[in-house]
């Protein structure tokens, strides 16, 4: 089974995701903020993330900069909610430092799930 890592400090949204991603047989591991989420990364065989953007402590775009520069071949799908009122100008950064989709929340499952496949595929 495929495993894609969801690092998101919101557990709701953790909850959710895991429990879609499940159910299209994906093996779902959690994070709640960037500095677990690389780790986690490091430590599994990863083979896709899903990261929200802004987060306490590490943020998504710190995280995804790391991950990207550690592991150039790694497949990143950003998220968030909102950023001082502009999330599609964040989003659009997280694209830039390597994240291959991003969406703002809420998610559109149909369009998540796709893009899943896609960097899956």
């Amino acid at each position: 089974m495929q495993k894609i890592l969801v690092i998101d400090d919101d557990a709701q949204v953790l909850a959710t995701l895991r429990k879609m991603l499940e159910r299209e047989g994906y093996t779902v591991i959690t994070a709640s903020d960037g500095t677990e989420g690389v780790r986690c990364y490091r430590e599994n065989s990863i083979d896709l993330i899903i990261t929200d953007l802004i987060m306490p402590g590490k943020e998504g775009v710190e995280t995804i900069t790391e991950l990207c520069r550690e592991f150039p071949k790694a497949r990143i799908i950003a998220i968030s909610g909102g950023w001082r009122n502009d999330p599609k100008r964040y989003l659009e950064m997280a694209e830039n430092l390597g994240a291959q989709y991003a969406f703002t929340k809420p998610v559109d499952r149909k369009e998540l799930l796709s893009a899943v496949r896609t960097l899956l595929s």
